[in-house]
């Protein structure tokens, strides 16, 4: 599924213009992705949680030359979907 679906989607099921609708979507992931830019956790309930989590630097190695490198500290973006989105994906 494509924004443009989720747009076509929330103009459906609203009644909105679909101009209305691209504001709509457009506005709820920029909250969404200033929310994670400055490190909260986002609860969705009955969806899940995103989490944004550091990483610490490690060692790894170039698989080409076998080198050892560090691999830098770096921020990931985590999702743990709630119970009753996965008992609704199981049935």
């Amino acid at each position: 599924m494509t924004k443009a679906d989720i747009v076509e989607k929330v103009a459906d099921k609203t009644g909105f213009t679909r101009r209305e609708a691209v504001e709509l979507v457009e506005e709820v992931f920029s909250i969404v992705k200033a929310t994670l830019e400055s490190g909260e956790t986002i609860k969705l309930s009955g969806f899940g949680n995103f989490t944004v989590k550091q990483k610490k630097d490690r060692r790894g190695r170039n698989p080409q030359t076998g080198e050892a490198i560090t691999i830098e500290a770096r921020r990931i973006l985590t999702f743990k979907p709630s119970s009753i989105l996965k008992q609704a994906l199981k049935t």
